[in-house]
This record gives C-alpha cells, structure tokens and sequence, in this order.
C-alpha cells in the first residue's frame, strides 16, 4: 500500500518527466476536490495527504539521500497547495474554478519551475534526507507557486477590472 500511495497508484511509472505526470495527477486531482467541497476540502485534503505522503515515502525510503524519481505523492501535495488561492478565490466569488483557468494553469507552471529549479528553500529542503526532505521540497514549491499565483491574480484584476 505505501508503494502504490507513494507512486500514486503507478503515476509515477508514466515516463518520461515522472513529476510532471504526478504534478498534473494533482492538479486534476485538486479541481475535482475543490468541484466537490470547495477551498475546505482541498486544504484539508493537503494535510492529509502531506501526512499519508509522508508516511508512506518513509516505508519505502528510510533515511535514504536518495529521492526516486517513482515518488510522486510529493508533487501532488505541492500542486495542491499551488492551487489554495484559486480554491479561495473561486469560493469566494462563488465562481466555478475552471472559469479561472489561467489561475490553475499559473499554479502547474509556478509550481513546476520552483520544483525543477529549487530555489533557496526548496533546495535546502531538497538537500535533507528521508521523507522530511522528499516532501518538504515540494510543500515549499508549492507555497512559493501559491505567492505567484497570488500576485498574479492581484495584478491581473488591477490589470483588467
């Protein structure tokens, strides 16, 4: 079971760029969480996955250096926490959340470039051992992404409203 958790049920197998695919799983994953109950859900669905993840990538590494690329569940919890200030903002305008795609899709592309290139924090967090720095890496990207996301919304209603 925590193979299957940590992989997200064989996302991670998906070749090539495999957090990608896990970051794509969890943006998907992350719309259908906020369709179904709003930006409640999604957060508290974040930490319960964060909490599963870390669980799980702890049964399959240890204390391991190594990150295997397999490991996805840490992609899908920082892609949805990219994606909290769309879940907000579609809650509280009322709003569907795909009728703010440009905010979804800014939070897959801030939340892959900070995963990819681990700026400061995230390649600090990226540089720890075991499931704290596996996952920690991710969460941190993906706050950094949801900073993005933020401004980009503030600048674009200051923009064009």
């Amino acid at each position: 079971m925590t193979r299957a958790i940590a992989t997200v049920f064989g996302v991670g197998l998906l070749r090539p760029a495999p957090g990608t695919w896990g970051s794509l799983a969890g943006l998907i994953l992350g719309v259908l969480l906020h369709m179904a109950g709003g930006a409640v859900l999604l957060v508290l669905a974040t930490l319960a996955v964060t909490a599963l993840g870390y669980w799980a990538v702890h049964a399959e590494v240890g204390a391991s250096e190594e990150d295997p690329s397999e490991i996805v569940i840490d992609e899908v919890a920082g892609q949805w926490v990219a994606l909290w200030p769309v879940s907000v903002g579609a809650s509280m305008a009322g709003a569907d959340i795909l009728s703010l795609y440009p905010g979804v899709i800014t939070a897959f592309l801030a939340f892959r470039a900070f995963d990819i290139l681990k700026p400061g924090p995230v390649g600090w967090a990226d540089r720890q051992h075991g499931a704290f720095g596996i996952m920690a890496d991710d969460v941190i990207a993906g706050w950094l992404a949801a900073m993005i996301v933020a401004l980009a919304a503030v600048l674009a209603h200051l923009v064009f409203v």
